[in-house]
C-alpha cells in the first residue's frame, strides 16, 4: 500500500523557482569577467533562466543533450547551469584548468553539442575547435559590447545576452523522472583518462537538502555565502543548489580569486560563510597579514579538496575569530562525504586535543554510509587508530562511470581510494590516498600528516611528501619544500619541528628545496610528476 501524499516530479529548476518566489529580493552578486560588480535578485535570475531555456529549446536542445561550459563562478554560468538541466539536458561543467589534451578528451567523450564559454577561454577553445567534432555552436557568456571577433570559430557563435533577450518570458519546464541526468563532471584524471560522473536530479536535490542542515553547511536565509569553490569543481560542493534553496545571498568571485579580491568581496558584501580549497585561503591569509586587516563579518570557512593544515585552523580561529569547518568528499559523491561539525564531546576539549579533533575530515550526514576495511575486505574497528581502505555508499554516490559498463561497486560499496581511520565518535580522518601512502619496512607513514605539519612552519609555503625507493626499507619519506620569498627555514629546523610530532622512523630522511610544487587542476598537490622525478633519490 502506497502513502497518500502528492508525488511531484523532481526538477532542479524548482529550487531557483522557489527562491524567486519566496526570496525574490535576495541578491546574486558577481565579480564579473569583464570587470566590476554585477548584482541581480533571485527573481531576475529566474526570469533570465526562463528566457535562456526557451532560446535553447528554439535552437534545438533536446532531452539528454550534453551542453558544455567553460566558465567561472558568475551569474551567467549559474543561469546556464539551471537552464540546461531544467529542460532535461545535461550541464557538463568542464574544468578549464585541465591540460588541453584532457579538455579535448572529455568534451569528445561527453559529445557536447554546444559550449558556453567565458571571455577568458575564447582563445583556448578557438585553438581546440578543430579537434571537437561534436560541438555545433558556441555561446560566449558576455554582452554585445564585449563580444570578441568570432571569425576564428568554424561554427555559429552566439552572444549570451542576445539569447536572453530573444527568449520568451514563459517556458514550460518538463516533468522529469527523478533519476534523469542533470549534470556531468569529470574526475581530474591524475591516473588514466578522466572519468565522467553523471549526477541526477534526485541525487542533487537530496544532497542539497542535506548540505543545508545545521550539522552540515548550516546555510540560512540570513547568510551571505561566498562560493569560491568553482562550479566546475565537484559540482561546486552543491552550493549552487543549497544557497538558493534557503534564500541565502550568493556572492560569486568570477575569475578573481586572489587574496585582495576575496577580501574585497567578504568586506563589501558582508559575507558570513565561504567555501574554497586551502590554496585560496592561503592567499587570503597572506593578504591579511601583509595589510594587517580584520575579518569582521566572516563566521565560518568551509574547506575541502585537500586536508586543512593545522596552522590554518589555528590562525583563522585565534587571529580572526573565524571557525574552520573541515569537509571531505569526492566528485563521485556529488561531492559531500563528511563534515567536521562539533559533537557534545568536543565541548570538553581544548588546546591540542581540540585541534586534533578539528583536523579530522569529520562525520557523515544522513545519506552517506562508510566503513574501513583491510586488504581482505574485513571491516576494521572504529577506534581512531586502525587504518583501512575507505568505502562509501548512498543515494548521491556514483554507481558507475559515464559510458562505462565496468563494475566499480563491491556489494554496493564504492572504494574511495583513500586510507582512513574512524574514531569512536564517528569522526573519519584521511591518512593518505592509497597510492600516496608511504610503506617503509612494513609500516605505513602518512604523507598527508607530514605535509600538514611542515606547512605550519614559518617560511614553508607548500610542502609535498613522497615515498622514494630505498635499498633497505622499500620506501622512505622524502619532503619537498617550496620556501617563501621572505624566509627559508633550514633543514635542521624543519626536522626538529617534525620530530616533535612524529616518531623518528616517520620523519623524512631528507628535505629538498624546490622552486615549485605542481598542483592538479583542482588545487591539490600533484604527486605523480614528483614521484617520477625523485623516485630514485635514495638510490643515487
Amino acid at each position: 500500500m502506497h502513502g497518500l501524499m502528492q508525488s511531484n516530479p523532481i526538477n532542479l529548476v524548482s529550487i531557483l523557482e522557489h527562491a524567486s518566489r519566496w526570496h525574490s529580493e535576495q541578491e546574486v552578486v558577481s565579480n564579473t569577467v569583464e570587470g566590476g560588480i554585477h548584482r541581480q535578485s533571485y527573481a531576475a535570475t529566474y526570469s533570465r533562466v526562463t528566457r535562456l531555456a526557451s532560446s535553447l529549446a528554439r535552437w534545438g536542445v533536446e532531452h539528454g543533450d550534453r551542453m558544455g561550459t567553460l566558465g567561472w563562478n558568475t551569474h551567467r554560468h549559474l543561469e546556464a547551469w539551471y537552464a540546461i538541466s531544467g529542460q532535461g539536458a545535461i550541464c557538463h561543467t568542464v574544468n578549464p584548468r585541465l591540460f588541453s589534451e584532457q579538455i579535448v578528451y572529455i568534451v569528445n567523450h561527453a559529445e557536447d553539442r554546444l559550449l558556453f564559454i567565458d571571455l577568458s577561454f575564447v582563445d583556448l577553445v578557438a585553438e581546440l575547435m578543430e579537434r571537437l567534432p561534436t560541438v555545433e555552436s558556441i555561446v560566449i557568456m558576455t554582452d554585445r559590447a564585449h563580444m570578441p571577433n568570432s571569425s576564428r570559430f568554424d561554427c555559429p557563435v552566439h552572444c549570451y545576452e542576445d539569447l536572453i533577450e530573444a527568449g520568451d518570458s514563459v517556458f514550460e519546464w518538463p516533468d522529469l523522472d527523478e533519476n534523469t541526468g542533470s549534470s556531468l563532471c569529470y574526475t581530474s584524471g591524475t591516473t588514466g583518462e578522466p572519468k565522467g560522473v553523471l549526477y541526477s536530479h534526485r541525487g542533487n536535490l537530496l544532497h542539497a537538502y542535506a548540505t543545508c542542515g545545521a550539522d552540515v553547511f548550516d546555510i540560512r536565509s540570513t547568510d551571505t555565502v561566498l562560493m569560491v569553490v568553482p562550479m566546475f569543481h565537484a559540482n561546486s560542493w552543491g552550493l549552487a543548489y543549497s544557497a538558493p534553496m534557503v534564500g541565502a545571498k550568493m556572492v560569486l568571485p568570477g575569475p578573481h580569486m586572489d587574496g585582495a579580491s576575496i577580501y574585497f568581496l567578504i568586506t563589501e558584501e558582508r559575507v558570513t560563510k565561504a567555501a574554497a580549497v586551502p590554496t585560496v585561503w592561503n592567499m587570503l591569509i597572506a593578504h591579511l597579514r601583509e595589510s594587517d586587516l580584520p575579518l569582521r563579518t566572516l563566521q565560518e570557512v568551509i574547506i575541502g579538496g585537500a586536508a586543512v593544515p593545522r596552522s590554518m585552523i589555528q590562525e583563522f580561529d585565534r587571529k580572526y575569530a573565524v571557525e574552520v569547518i573541515h569537509a571531505w568528499g569526492m566528485t563521485e559523491m556529488t561531492p559531500l562525504g563528511t563534515i567536521n561539525r562539533a559533537k557534545p564531546f568536543t565541548r570538553s576539549l581544548a588546546g591540542d586535543d581540540l585541534l586534533d579533533a578539528q583536523c579530522k575530515q569529520g562525520r557523515v550526514p544522513f545519506g552517506v554510509d562508510m566503513k574501513i576495511v583491510d586488504d581482505d575486505g574485513k571491516a576494521q574497528p572504529h577506534d581512531g587508530k586502525t587504518y583501512g581502505r575507505l568505502l562509501v555508499k548512498g543515494p548521491w554516490t556514483v554507481e558507475r562511470y559515464y559510458k562505462s559498463d565496468q563494475k566499480i561497486l563491491d556489494d554496493g560499496w564504492f572504494d574511495t581510494g583513500d586510507i582512513a581511520s574512524i574514531d569512536q565518535h564517528g569522526y573519519m580522518q584521511i591518512t593518505d590516498r592509497s597510492k600516496d601512502v608511504i610503506k617503509s619496512g612494513g609500516e605505513w607513514i602518512s604523507s598527508v600528516d607530514i605535509e600538514n605539519a611542515a606547512m605550519g612552519i614559518p617560511g614553508v609555503e607548500i610542502a609535498a611528501c613522497i615515498g622514494a625507493a630505498h635499498p633497505k626499507w622499500d620506501e622512505r619519506p622524502l619532503l619537498l619544500v617550496k620556501a617563501g620569498e621572505q624566509q627559508r627555514p633550514s633543514k635542521k629546523e624543519i626536522r626538529q619541528v617534525l620530530a616533535e610530532s612524529f616518531a623518528s622512523w616517520q620523519v623524512p630522511d631528507d628535505i629538498v628545496y624546490v622552486d615549485d610544487i605542481p598542483l592538479t587542476a583542482t588545487g591539490k598537490i600533484h604527486k605523480k610528476p614528483l614521484r617520477s622525478e625523485f623516485r630514485d633519490f635514495f638510490l643515487d
